[in-house]
C-alpha cells in the first residue's frame, strides 16, 4: 500500500512591516540627490565651523602678513585682508558666529509667526482682524530699513542683530501659520477633542500645531537662510558686531577695497552663497519629503 504524503499546507505570506512617518520621511528625503548634496554640505560647513578653530588656530583678528596679499602669494593660501589678517582663519571663525546668527534669528521668526498665526487663526473673528492688521503694518515696513533703526537705537551686537531680524521677518510664517489653523480647526478630530472638554491650550499646541508643522518645519529651514542674508546686508552697509568676526563682516570690512582685491570679499561671498542654497536644497527635500501626495508616489 503506497502512502500519500498529505499535502503541505500553505502558509500565507507576513503582511508587510508598517513604516513610521518618520521613516517614511527619511527615505523620501534620502532619494532626493540634490537634498542630500545641501544636507552632505551644510553638514561640513558646521563641522568646519565648530571643529576648525582648535585645528588652525590662527588668530583671525590678528595682522600675519602684508595687508592684501593676494591667495597663493604666501602660506596663507587663502590670500590676507586690508589690514593683513589671514582670510582662511576668518573664514573658518566667522562661519560659527553667522550660523549661530542665523539660527537665533530663525528660531525667534517662527516663535512669532508661529504664536501670533495660531491665535489668529484659531480664534477668528476680533482676535484675528486685531492680529492680521499688525502681521499687515510689519508686512508692508521696508525691513532692512527698520532692522537698520534696531541695530543702531540698541547697538550692533549679535543678540541686537538676531533680533532685529527676527522681528522684521515673522509676517510670512504668521500667515501660513493662520492658514493652516483655519482648515484644520474644523476638521473632525479637533471637534472630538472639543467635545470631550479639552480647552483652547491643548487644542492649539497638543491638537493642531502638531498636525500644522509639516510646512512650519520647512519654513523654519529656509528662515536659516534667509537670516544669514540679512546678516551680510546688514555687515555690509557697517551694521556689524565689532568684536565678532562673520562672514557678513568680513564683506563689509573688505568693500572699500573690492576693486583692488576681491578676493577679501569673494571668499566670504562664496561661503554665505554655499551655505544658503545647501539650507535651500534641504529645505526643497523636506517639503517634498513631508508632503503626502508626493510620498504616496514614491
Amino acid at each position: 500500500m503506497t502512502l500519500v504524503e498529505p499535502s503541505r499546507a500553505r502558509t500565507a505570506p507576513p503582511p508587510p512591516k508598517a513604516v513610521s512617518p518618520g521613516r517614511q520621511v527619511w527615505q523620501m528625503f534620502r532619494s532626493n540627490h540634490s537634498a542630500m548634496a545641501g544636507l552632505f554640505i551644510l553638514l561640513a560647513i558646521i563641522l568646519i565651523s565648530l571643529v576648525g578653530p582648535s585645528l588652525y588656530t590662527v588668530n583671525p583678528r590678528e595682522m600675519v602678513w602684508m595687508p592684501l596679499t593676494p591667495p597663493g602669494q604666501s602660506e596663507y593660501v587663502l590670500g590676507t585682508d586690508y589690514l593683513g589678517r589671514d582670510l582662511l582663519a576668518g573664514l573658518i571663525n566667522g562661519g560659527r558666529v553667522t550660523i549661530t546668527i542665523g539660527v537665533f534669528a530663525a528660531v525667534l521668526t517662527v516663535l512669532i509667526g508661529v504664536t501670533v498665526g495660531a491665535m489668529a487663526g484659531f480664534f477668528g473673528g476680533r482676535v484675528d482682524n486685531l492680529l492680521m492688521r499688525v502681521t499687515e503694518f510689519f508686512q508692508v515696513l521696508p525691513n532692512l530699513l527698520f532692522a537698520m533703526v534696531v541695530v543702531m537705537l540698541f547697538g550692533p551686537t549679535l543678540v541686537n542683530i538676531s533680533v532685529a531680524i527676527g522681528i522684521v521677518s515673522w509676517t510670512s510664517t504668521a500667515r501660513l501659520t493662520r492658514a493652516e489653523f483655519l482648515r484644520i480647526r474644523e476638521m473632525d478630530y479637533v471637534k472630538a477633542e472639543r467635545s470631550i472638554g479639552a480647552g483652547n491650550a491643548r487644542l492649539i499646541w497638543k491638537v493642531i500645531l502638531p498636525n500644522a508643522a509639516p510646512p512650519l518645519i520647512v519654513v523654519a529651514a529656509l528662515s536659516i537662510g534667509s537670516a544669514i542674508l540679512f546678516e551680510a546686508g546688514l555687515s555690509f552697509l557697517g551694521l556689524s558686531d565689532p568684536n565678532a568676526m562673520s562672514w557678513g563682516r568680513m564683506i563689509g570690512d573688505n568693500r572699500p577695497y573690492i576693486l583692488d582685491s576681491s578676493w577679501g570679499v569673494t571668499f566670504p561671498g562664496l561661503a554665505i552663497f554655499l551655505t544658503v542654497l545647501a539650507i535651500s536644497l534641504v529645505g526643497d527635500g523636506l517639503n517634498d519629503a513631508i508632503n503626502p501626495k508626493l510620498r504616496q508616489r514614491q
